[in-house]
């Protein structure tokens, strides 16, 4: 038989300056992280997002984080987070512009609507609504 699993419990990211990303991702979403790790080797500040999965936002002690990131490399192209609708969608797009984030404005494709930008460390995030 095949085990299961029922969904995404968290997703972690490495980011350069732990403060500076949880600045921006306090900025965009509205809210505080729920809960921190703090141990001899990482620093990681995790926000509640709704539907229960958790993002970490985690600083390694030692890394410079010189390589930079880039979608086009092996690892993370984007995360994309659900949205309920169209409307919805257009009031992120107004929220993202009144705080100042760059982002592509709303795209549409055969599947759906998306609204992209990038973090402090150039990790892309996307807002999505099916059609």
């Amino acid at each position: 038989m095949m085990p299961t699993f029922t969904n995404i419990h968290h997703v972690a990211v490495t980011v350069r300056d732990l403060d500076t990303s949880v600045a921006f991702y306090e900025k965009v979403f509205g809210f505080e992280p729920a809960t921190e790790i703090d141990d001899t080797t990482l620093h990681r500040k995790l926000f509640a997002l709704p539907g229960g999965t958790a993002l970490g936002l985690t600083q390694h002690d030692g890394g410079d984080g010189s390589d930079g990131f880039t979608p086009f490399s092996p690892g993370l192209d984007h995360l994309g987070l659900t949205v309920e609708s169209r409307e919805e969608l257009e009031a992120w797009d107004a929220h993202l512009t009144e705080n100042g984030v760059e982002h592509s404005g709303i795209v549409e494709a055969p599947y759906g609507y998306a609204l992209s930008f990038k973090d402090p460390d150039q990790i892309a995030l996307e807002f999505f609504v099916s059609k």
